[in-house]
C-alpha cells in the first residue's frame, strides 16, 4: 500500500511525500491565483467564488461587508500562496504551513472548477475532446486528492 502524500508527523509537523513532478505542478499554480487577485474584476465568476457574497439578498450590505473584509482576505490568500511557494520543496511542514497549503490548494481548485464549469457529475470523459481542458481537469482532480490528504492529516486521520 502506497504511503499517503501528506501525513501528520511527530511533534506537530507534517511529512510531505510528493514527487518532483508533483512539486513542479504545484509550484506553477500560485501565479494563477495571484493573477486573478491582482486583476480584481468583481464580475469574474472565479473571483465571486473566492469571495462569495455575505448577504445574498442585500446588495448594499454585501458591498459594505466586502469593503470591510476584502483587503484582509486578499492578504491572507497572498500569504498562503507565498508560504506554499517558499516551502514547496520541504519534506516537513509546520501546522501553520500545512494550513497555508490547504488554503492555496483550495483556492486553485475553486478557480479551476469555475473555469471548467465542473459539477458534481463531471467526469474526465466530459473534457476528452479538448486536450487543454482535459489537462486542467486532471489537475483539478489531483488537487482534490491532495486536499483530501491535507485535511485528513490536519484532523489527525492519517
Amino acid at each position: 500500500m502506497a504511503k499517503a502524500p501528506i501525513e501528520r508527523g511527530r511533534g506537530g509537523s507534517y511529512r510531505v511525500r510528493l514527487s518532483a513532478e508533483e512539486r513542479d505542478l504545484l509550484r506553477g499554480l500560485p501565479s494563477l491565483v495571484r493573477a486573478l487577485l491582482s486583476d480584481d474584476d468583481r464580475e469574474d465568476p472565479a473571483l465571486r467564488r473566492l469571495f462569495p457574497s455575505a448577504f445574498m439578498d442585500d446588495a448594499g450590505l454585501a458591498e459594505e461587508f466586502d469593503r470591510m473584509v476584502r483587503d484582509d482576505l486578499v492578504r491572507q490568500r497572498l500569504a498562503a500562496l507565498e508560504t506554499m511557494e517558499t516551502t514547496i520543496d520541504e519534506e516537513r511542514l509546520t501546522q501553520e504551513q500545512m494550513e497555508a497549503w490547504l488554503a492555496a490548494i483550495n483556492d486553485v481548485r475553486l478557480i479551476l472548477g469555475v473555469r471548467l464549469a465542473v459539477s458534481e457529475e463531471s467526469t474526465p470523459a466530459d473534457f476528452a475532446d479538448d486536450e487543454g481542458t482535459q489537462g486542467a481537469f486532471a489537475v483539478y482532480l489531483y488537487l482534490g486528492f491532495l486536499e483530501e490528504h491535507v485535511v485528513a492529516a490536519l484532523v489527525g486521520a492519517v
